[in-house]
């Protein structure tokens, strides 16, 4: 190849890429042949794909250089055989794609027209002059200490692809660390998209079947599952299978597991609630207002799905949970009327809503229409509804209860009336819909639990027999359709087990401040929660104990109310005041 004269700028500018290459040798990546405009291999030591080699690089190099001799006897009067290169004579050449930069680098080599430093000379048709080819190497040069540059910028970057013009890794100190560190990078996110896979090695008890490893870690407690899901991806999808945590979850407190262990949340896993349930053992929750209203109010209210339905005055509103489940859509989607006075109680069944009200009126609403009926059902105000399997009773305060029928050719058609001789404050219907149980005010000689037959109306039975005067039962439910709850006036929650005995309760839990409960809700299981009369104190209570679990005052001293309802899912609880309704998320304390 012809050399500049010495003294010219062509001399100093062909200098200076020499000396910018001289750099690139002693601080870039690991070395590759020394390379020319010809793509002949440089000097000994720089093994790369042109020193006999024969790899990729090399038969793509010998095709450009063949095809520049063909170029070459088109060009008309130009001067120079070899044609210029992409890099002035002696340039290094970065080293290739396979032994480099790893997997994704092969495009580089073979990249086409217009992409310098690949490591191959790209051929064109030749330049007019000697000058421009050396004023050509030396802006080559420059891009070349560029490039440099960048490689020291970008050093200790792992996981970098190289891309259009840039540099595979190379021996640069601390390469083998940044590429360490990227291959657990990668490891990781393969980790999170692939399933875990048992281990193969380990020890022999891994290499079970899954069915007796389910046998031999269904002994173990709620600390050591967790233990143990901490060893191993494998192990923690194995051991957060929901049939490990059934157990667990049953003797836990709201899992959503009866009595009988029916699952009443399959949506949820079980380990989730198993959770959950620690802090409303532990008492942990962050409280918090999702309604208020200006004047006082004996507020009712029922959840179904992600929809609240609440009383206020002679309306019923039915608003929508957000996905948090702690705070609702302030814009009802419902407003169900038909009461000239306050609802006192309502419930739902089979998409309606059944109402009582003070004006004595029962009235029935479709919770997805704006069909209303009501009717007269009692002389004075009804304190109580039930409503299963297509028939109502209802309770008033003129000493009778009342059986109707809900089908639609006999709405409206009383089916039984009964004498109670008391104030009716609360009544449920049995799950077998063969009788029915009304809690009275006990102003008489008799007990305020009587059970009646629903079918002729007849009283079946009478439960207690030592009631003190006055402790009238404001709430009662049934759990089964043998054993049911009640609470009221006299400070006292009772459990009664009708296959033992109808004449004393099975078990009782007392209010430790002498205050009035208001209402009760239970799981079915084990937790069970109440709320009083004064300052709005929500108590839970662990069946299997005596006293009180914890305690939660909703209201101060000026705003004393009682709490006249409460309900509860596995994560939140909901208490109706007379100002406000609170919430209880036990989900995020």
């Amino acid at each position: 190849m012809v050399s500049p004269p010495p003294g010219t700028a062509a001399a100093a500018a062909a200098a200076a890429a020499a000396a910018a290459a001289r750099a690139w040798l002693r601080v870039g990546p690991a070395p590759g042949p020394l390379m020319g405009s010809q793509g002949h291999s440089g000097p000994p030591g720089n093994r790369g794909p042109g020193e006999g080699e024969g790899g990729e690089a090399r038969k793509v190099q010998e095709a450009r250089v063949a095809q520049g001799k063909r170029r070459k006897g088109k060009g008309k009067g130009r001067v120079g055989s070899g044609g210029r290169g992409s890099g002035a004579e002696g340039k290094p050449v970065p080293p290739p794609a396979k032994e480099a930069a790893g997997p994704g680098a092969e495009a580089r080599v073979g990249a086409g027209p217009g992409q310098e430093g690949e490591g191959s000379g790209r051929v064109e048709e030749g330049t007019s002059s000697v000058g421009e080819r050396a004023k050509g190497s030396a802006g080559t040069g420059k891009e070349e200490e560029r490039r440099v540059r960048s490689r020291r910028r970008e050093d200790g970057r792992p996981g970098r692809a190289p891309g259009r013009g840039g540099r595979a890794w190379g021996g640069i100190a601390g390469t083998r660390a940044a590429m360490a560190a990227a291959a657990e990078a990668a490891a990781v996110e393969a980790a999170a998209v692939e399933p875990a896979v048992r281990p193969a090695a380990g020890p022999a008890l891994w290499r079970l079947p899954e069915e007796l490893l389910l046998l031999i870690c269904s002994y173990l407690d709620m600390r050591a599952l967790g233990r143990l899901a901490q060893v191993c991806r494998w192990l923690r999808r194995f051991t957060s299978c929901d049939l490990l945590w059934r157990r667990i979850a049953r003797a836990s407190l709201n899992t959503g597991f009866t009595r009988l262990g029916t699952d009443l949340m399959t949506s949820i896993p079980v380990k989730d609630r198993v959770k959950v349930s620690q802090n409303w053992r532990l008492g942990r929750c962050r409280e918090g207002i999702l309604l208020k209203w200006r004047c006082s109010q004996m507020p009712w209210m029922q959840l179904e799905d992600d929809f609240l339905y609440i009383s206020q005055a002679n309306f019923i509103l039915a608003y929508q949970f957000r996905p948090d489940g702690a705070s609702l859509n302030r814009r009802p989607l419902g407003v169900f009327a038909g009461h000239d006075e306050d609802v006192c109680h309502f419930v739902l069944a089979n998409s309606h809503i059944i109402s009582a009200g003070g004006d004595g009126k029962i009235a029935i609403h479709k919770t997805r229409s704006t069909f209303t009926v009501k009717y007269s059902a009692h002389q004075q105000e009804v304190n109580c509804v039930d409503c299963k399997g297509g028939i109502i009773v209802s309770g008033s305060r003129d000493r009778t209860a009342k059986v109707w029928a809900l089908a639609s050719g006999r709405l409206g058609q009383c089916l039984h009336t009964i004498q109670t001789e008391d104030r009716v404050w609360s009544i449920a219907i049995s799950p077998l819909l063969s009788s029915f149980v009304t809690g009275t005010a006990c102003c008489g000689h008799f007990s305020p639990l009587r059970i009646w037959d629903l079918n002729s109306g007849q009283l079946m039975t009478h439960l207690g027999s030592d009631f003190p005067p006055g402790a009238g039962v404001l709430d009662v439910m049934y759990e089964s359709p043998s054993t049911l709850l009640s609470c009221g006036y006299d400070t006292y929650v009772r459990y009664w087990d009708l296959r033992t005995s109808v004449r004393k309760c099975v078990m009782e839990w007392e209010e430790p401040h002498d205050s009035t409960l208001y209402c009760l809700q239970t799981d079915g299981n084990h937790l069970l929660a109440t709320g009083s009369s004064y300052y709005g104190v929500v108590r839970l209570w662990d069946r299997r104990q005596r006293a009180c679990l914890h305690a939660f005052p909703l209201t101060s001293t000026p705003l004393s109310s009682p709490v006249y309802c409460l309900r509860f899912t596995t994560k939140h609880l909901y208490a109706a005041l007379s100002y406000n309704l609170h919430v209880l998320d036990f989900q995020n304390p």
